[in-house]
């Protein structure tokens, strides 16, 4: 029984996820990973160019974690969607922790899982920008490289699984 364990929010979102699965014609997709729990988040991005800017007018998550990365990811993608890809970028791991019932209701080492959600969205909007050559913001520019660092350590930890996940993908 995992009620107990986490607030309804996280409940919620696990058992009916919003937002998951890919988007085959993506305009940017991100990625983000944990080196203690081997939780993987990606995203996908759909922008189109609209009065207000950059609007994200659809957004899909792939999970490969626990209950809470995917309530993460679910509540993320809610929360983004219709937004500006300047407006997305504001949104931190506070703002999700908060939405999904709080630091003292969410068990302390299920908090990475926030910041998994917003580094993969961060990724995404990053790729974005470079596709598009549009100037990176600083901290964005950072943020890009510390997440690559994790996801490098990821695969070198990781690489027969990946691989074999690689090889199961392709026959699909």
């Amino acid at each position: 029984m995992i009620e107990p364990l986490y607030p309804k929010e996280i409940i919620k979102h696990f058992r009916n996820p919003k937002n998951l699965g890919r988007i085959e014609d993506t305009d940017a997709v991100g990625e983000a990973g944990n080196l203690a729990c081997g939780d993987v988040m990606r995203i996908y991005l759909k922008i189109k160019k609209g009065k207000k800017g950059r609007i994200i007018s659809d957004i899909k998550g792939e999970v490969f974690g626990c209950i809470v990365a995917i309530a993460n990811t679910s509540m993320l993608t809610t929360m983004v969607k219709g937004k500006t890809i300047e407006e997305a970028l504001k949104i931190d791991k506070e703002e999700l922790i908060k939405r999904l019932g709080g630091r003292e209701k969410i068990p302390a080492f299920k908090i990475h899982c926030s910041i998994l959600a917003v580094e993969a969205l961060h990724e995404a909007i990053y790729n974005y920008y470079k596709k598009e050559n549009l100037p990176i913001p600083k901290s964005l520019e950072e943020k890009h490289k510390r997440i690559q660092a994790t996801l490098k350590n990821i695969e070198e930890r990781y690489k027969d699984f990946i691989e074999f996940e690689r090889k199961i993908l392709s026959n699909q």
